[in-house]
């Protein structure tokens, strides 16, 4: 599977806003889900948020609701994630993924074409 790449992490201070974005070349971007997930040191990575193949349909876990919003361009294959009000807590290296399926999904499992990450910290 296709290697996705990341970018738009940084440091920002508590209440601040970040975008990061992610870019796939392969050709069939379009027909799947996709998804970001974080992992923040010592902690076991997690999901963030959640689009199917076309965007209509999203999901996000419960620590990012109204907080984040995802969002994909298939034209320019290319997935984003809007993160305002961001918090400590948010401090994490921030993965895209490719999934093996068309719909929504949260599983980990259901991935299988990780990015290398980008670094998002929140000063408090």
């Amino acid at each position: 599977q296709e290697q996705p790449v990341e970018s738009g992490g940084g440091l920002v201070q508590t209440g601040g806003s970040l975008r990061l974005s992610c870019a796939a070349s392969m050709y069939t971007f379009s027909r799947y889900a996709m998804g970001w997930f974080r992992q923040a040191p010592g902690k076991e990575r997690e999901f963030v948020a959640a689009t199917n193949w076309n965007g209509g349909t999203t999901v996000y876990a419960d620590s990012v609701k109204g907080r984040f919003t995802i969002s994909r361009d298939n034209a320019k294959r290319t997935l984003s994630l809007e993160m305002n009000n961001l918090k400590p807590e948010d401090t994490a290296v921030y993965y895209c993924a490719i999934s093996m399926l068309v719909t929504v999904t949260t599983a980990e499992g259901n991935y299988d074409g990780w990015g290398q990450g980008t670094q998002v910290a929140v000063s408090s």
